[in-house]
C-alpha cells in the first residue's frame, strides 16, 4: 500500500502501535489514516485483508473514533487528491506493487 501511495505521489508509513497505512505521522495533529488492515485467526483459519479509502465517503466517520483513535483523523485519496479518482487504474498499481512485494502469481 505505502509503495502503490508512493506512485501516487502521497508519503505515506506506518504509525507505531496502530495497524493501517498513515499520512503526516510526525504531526500529531495532522496524522490521518487512509488504508485500514484487518487480521483474524480463529479455529486454525486465518483471515486478512485492507480496506483502501479511495473515493469513500468521509463523512461517516464523523460520528465514531476511528481505530479508537479520539486524535486522528481518516482521509481519502481522494480527498488528498483533491479529485476524485479512477479505482481501475488504483487496482492496477495495487495490483502490481501486492505482486512485487509478496511475490504473488496471478491466477487468471
Amino acid at each position: 500500500m505505502i509503495l502503490t501511495l508512493a506512485e501516487l505521489e502521497i508519503h505515506a508509513e506506518r504509525l507505531a502501535g496502530a495497524t493501517g497505512v498513515w499520512l503526516d505521522c510526525s504531526v500529531v495533529a495532522k496524522t490521518r489514516k487512509i488504508c485500514a488492515i484487518g487480521v483474524r485467526a480463529s479455529r486454525y483459519i486465518t483471515m486478512h485483508g485492507f480496506a483502501f479509502n479511495v473515493n469513500t465517503n468521509l463523512d461517516y466517520f464523523n460520528y465514531i473514533n476511528p481505530c479508537g483513535f479520539v486524535d486522528k483523523g481518516v482521509t481519502s485519496l481522494e480527498k488528498e487528491k483533491g479529485a476524485s479518482q479512477d479505482i481501475d487504474s488504483i487496482k492496477i498499481i495495487l495490483r502490481k506493487n501486492l505482486q512485487k512485494v509478496f511475490d504473488l502469481k496471478w491466477l487468471n
